[in-house]
């Protein structure tokens, strides 16, 4: 006989697999293609380059247009250095809640929705629910692109996306979206007494960031204080991250390396900073080149999702609304794998249990009553596509 799992067991399942995203999620995804294998359910790999890593793809009821995608990124971030009050990669429940690593921050959706797999054959759906479980969310929803391109090739055409993300269960329709850049400055070297001698590349990254966050400014200026993404930052945001360059204190650095992030709503376009800030590179580089034509300043892209926005008469939208009975929509400032399928062209919404004020934290959970209340969703989607 095929097993059964509670809600609750799978997600012990799935969180008692090390998916850190420098590991390989391979035997995570080779389980959950074993049990939907146990009820019929066939199910596709997409590899990454060197095959560590995999998307799986699956349909559960009849191959047609019109079903509902749930998505979810089998990745967790790490715990390196967090004071855990258990084991991260062991489901434990203290006072109605389940401690673990990617109990929010995804596990339980795909957890939740994957125990109710035996109710999907039973009920007898008319319309298909789909799996698309990705790999390397976490390091800028790396995997997932290769999966839609294969959604698109095969020319399929579900009614609507749904992003399990930790929302609490409400209904998100806009997410920011995120570029990730490099910058490195080339100056030239020479003795911190003869400053005309040299082109400090520290001081000249100072004056970059300085005007990465000068952009930020602006865009907070002329945000509307009662925008949709509140609490959180409602703008455009730019943020440098991480900043490395300098021999010694007495010498003019020659070089100076930092990575940056654009984090935008959907009506801006990241492109548009980008540009502003090549801008002033251009202005900066013929003083530099004039004490040293080899001096430089270069600008790559290591990364971008897009944001997600909200839709005209949204099929996601409707369906969840219908779902959880809620006429509410809100927006979040993280990134997430929503962008990627509305631009291929679905109708894409995020709603999942858990909240992502817990997610990255030592000492993740999620409460029970989420669970509860993620299986009453899936239970009555289930419902929907059997009727």
């Amino acid at each position: 006989m095929s097993k059964r799992y509670t809600p609750v067991e799978m997600i012990e399942k799935l969180v008692a697999f090390d998916t850190v995203s420098r590991n390989s999620n391979l035997d995570l995804i080779d389980f959950v293609a074993d049990y939907l294998a146990e009820y019929g359910v066939t199910s596709q790999k997409i590899y990454n380059d060197d095959k560590t890593k995999a998307n799986l793809f699956a349909t559960v009821g009849p191959d047609e247009e019109g079903g509902v995608v749930l998505s979810g990124h089998t990745d967790v971030v790490p715990v390196d250095g967090q004071p855990w009050k258990t084991d991260p990669f062991k489901v434990t429940e203290i006072d109605g809640k389940l401690y673990g690593r990617g109990t929010s921050d995804m596990k339980s959706f795909s957890a939740i929705a994957l125990a109710m797999v035996p109710e999907m054959i039973e009920k007898g759906l008319k319309k298909p629910i789909h799996f698309a479980l990705s790999y390397d969310e976490e390091i800028g929803c790396l995997g997932s692109p290769r999966m839609i391109e294969d959604m698109v090739e095969r020319n399929m055409k579900p009614r609507a996306v749904i992003v399990g993300e930790p929302t609490m269960m409400e209904i998100v329709t806009a997410h920011k979206g995120i570029v990730g850049l490099k910058t490195k400055v080339i100056g030239k070297e020479a003795h911190s007494s003869l400053v005309e001698d040299g082109v400090s590349a520290v001081m000249t990254a100072t004056k970059l960031v300085n005007f990465i966050a000068d952009m930020m400014a602006e865009n907070k200026a002329k945000t509307n204080p009662d925008n949709l993404y509140a609490p959180a930052p409602g703008y455009t945001t730019l943020h440098v991250g991480v900043i490395n360059g300098g021999t010694a204190m007495n010498i003019i650095s020659r070089e100076c390396e930092f990575t940056w992030d654009i984090r935008y709503v959907s009506e801006d376009d990241p492109q548009s900073f980008i540009d502003r800030f090549n801008s002033y590179c251009e202005e900066l580089l013929p003083a530099m080149q004039a004490v040293d034509p080899e001096c430089s300043i270069t600008t790559e892209m290591v990364s971008s999702t897009p944001a997600l926005g909200p839709e005209e008469n949204g099929e996601a939208e409707a369906i969840c609304k219908a779902i959880t009975g809620k006429n509410s929509t809100s927006f979040v400032a993280y990134a997430a794998e929503a962008g990627q399928f509305q631009e291929a062209g679905y109708s894409t919404v995020i709603c999942g249990p858990g909240s992502i004020g817990i997610a990255h934290q030592p000492n993740e959970y999620i409460e029970l009553s989420q669970v509860k209340a993620s299986e009453q969703f899936i239970r009555k989607l289930i419902d929907d596509l059997a009727n």
